[in-house]
């Protein structure tokens, strides 16, 4: 028997895993997803060649009427590692004030000075040693070996455009633009699968599982004990010593309480489930970011179209094994800014992320051209959406609904982000690469009713969702500061559905933060000395 069984090996569950394993703890960590053997996933650039793969859940999500009608893909990770071992790696925490945010709402302990070092703790940064970043953690954090002249334009040309060049969006302000640091180390990811578990797993005292669809959670009145499982067709049941831990991500999460009789009444009703726990956040506040694209053209071979060819697919697979350069050691999104739209002097309410490809969705054929990407995103969307169960059975998908741009601040913040986008893509800095007229949204957009309608037809997500098991103290919070879920004892949910707000950035790793915090927390160590910096 296990002390502890961790739901889900993403990026907080193998944080947490790691910890309480290292500890000296018993830990049984189950996972839906296969192990973390792909050889792509190691390669920085090899996550593109997944992102159609069985190692991620493509789940659909409802028709969204701000989308005009559309029901947007929101892929997520489906293997050890989760988002962590299929993402572009980048390495963001977010702002000051999302964290004192957090605190202020009621979760206490969690303000931005409480959690600095736990992204200090988890961090190896090859770079960087201050008040802000930590040397020696499981994480390896480092700056890009390769970045094509296409990104190098980009950081030229945001500044031109009046955004100041930052060498750090993890410091003192998040402002600027700049060169992405990623989760690699030695020119290979490091996710936490790869920091946390591989390590742990030496002790002894650590167990991995895979495959298993965990169907509920199973209890003797209203404690947690353990769980069930499916696994290679057969029902399985585990049990705890200590705790059940629900680290399953922000959509399968709040699936899984509500499969286990905790969440909204009527839902549960609805699907005749007996309700264990009434708790009506459960499933909802869920949050993400959205993103559209700015596009230009290149006028020549400019960036990395054409590199996965056959033969300079070939010639690049070797320069990464033997020479650890190349376009293989690149994330592809090398590059981001942070601005203000409304105030350039005010902390960031806009994100962009640069890729030196055409990157856009939607197009009945793949468009074959070189091209320059620039994807705006707004930071602290203030549209919220919702998980629902589709039915009763633990195999099926939920109902996902994030309500895309049903706030109207959303929509006004977004089409100033694309405005921003395309001009940076005019600077003299693109000039040399870029063909003169304007590829998406295209020079006949220029309106703002155009521009809102090019949004609604371009949008997509940025694969960031949070916020549906918020933590808290009112009646709508999911589970307390500690993590425990609200009415219900040994049971807790470490992973992004506790973040009452959407961080501004980047989600990775802040999830492993969470693990990090969730470790102290969980085993009874006094937390970390909170820093001023």
């Amino acid at each position: 028997m296990a002390d502890y069984i961790i739901v889900g090996g993403g990026s907080g569950g193998s944080a947490l895993a790691g910890r309480l394993a290292q500890s000296g703890a018993k830990v049984l960590v189950l996972e839906s997803g296969p192990r973390d053997r792909h050889p792509l996933i190691h390669i920085p650039a090899g996550f593109v060649k997944l992102l159609d793969s069985k190692l991620l859940y493509h789940y659909a999500t409802e028709a969204q009427p701000h989308l005009n009608g559309r029901a947007p893909v929101m892929p997520q990770g489906h293997v050890l590692g989760g988002g962590g071992s299929v993402n572009a790696a980048i390495y963001i925490r977010g702002q000051r004030g999302d964290y004192d945010g957090w605190a202020e709402a009621g979760a206490e302990g969690w303000a931005y000075r409480d959690v600095l070092p736990y992204f200090r703790r988890a961090e190896d940064n090859d770079r960087l040693a201050d008040a802000y970043h930590g040397n020696g953690g499981p994480l390896g954090v480092s700056d890009l070996r390769q970045t094509s002249d296409l990104t190098r334009a980009f950081v030229r040309a945001a500044q031109e455009a009046g955004i100041p060049f930052t060498p750090d969006f993890n410091g003192a302000r998040q402002r600027g633009v700049g060169f992405n640091q990623t989760t690699t180390r030695n020119g290979r990811r490091c996710s936490a699968a790869v920091g946390y578990l591989r390590p742990a797993l030496k002790t002894g005292n650590l167990e991995i599982r895979t495959g298993c669809l965990v169907t509920r959670v199973l209890f003797d009145g209203d404690r947690a004990t353990g769980v069930e499982y499916a696994r290679n067709g057969r029902l399985e049941q585990v049990q705890a010593a200590e705790e059940v831990i629900l680290s399953a991500g922000a959509v399968q999460t709040p699936k899984l309480l509500m499969l286990s009789g905790i969440g909204p009444e009527v839902e549960l009703a609805r699907h005749g489930i007996a309700v264990k726990q009434r708790l009506e956040g459960v499933g909802q506040n869920l949050q993400d970011h959205l993103e559209f694209p700015a596009i230009r053209f290149c006028t020549g071979r400019q960036g990395y179209y054409g590199e996965d060819s056959f033969f300079r697919a070939i010639k690049n697979g070797l320069q990464y094994l033997l020479f650890k350069s190349g376009p293989v050691m690149s994330n592809v999104t090398e590059a981001c800014a942070f601005m203000n739209v409304d105030d350039s002097e005010a902390e960031p309410n806009i994100q962009m992320h640069f890729v030196p490809i055409v990157f856009i969705e939607g197009e009945a054929a793949p468009i074959k051209r070189a091209g320059a990407t620039v994807n705006p995103c707004v930071l602290r969307p203030a549209s919220r959406g919702e998980i629902r169960l589709r039915n009763a059975d633990p195999a099926a998908n939920p109902l996902i609904d994030p309500r895309y741009l049903s706030a109207a601040e959303d929509m006004r913040l977004s089409v100033r982000g694309l405005q921003l986008a395309r001009r940076i893509l005019t600077q003299p800095a693109f000039a040399p690469f870029v063909e003169p007229t304007e590829a998406f949204p295209g020079a006949a957009v220029q309106e703002e009713a155009a521009l809102q309608s090019y949004i609604r037809a371009r949008g997509k997500t940025v694969y960031h969702p949070v916020g549906t098991c918020r933590m808290g103290l009112d009646e709508m919070a999911v589970v307390d500061p500690q993590l425990r879920v609200r009415g219900v004892r040994n049971l807790r949910v470490v992973d992004n559905s506790v973040m009452p707000t959407l961080i501004s950035g980047n989600t990775n790793a802040p999830a492993i933060m969470i693990g990090e915090k969730a470790s102290d927390i969980i085993l009874g160590i006094e937390p970390l000395a909170p820093l001023n910096a």
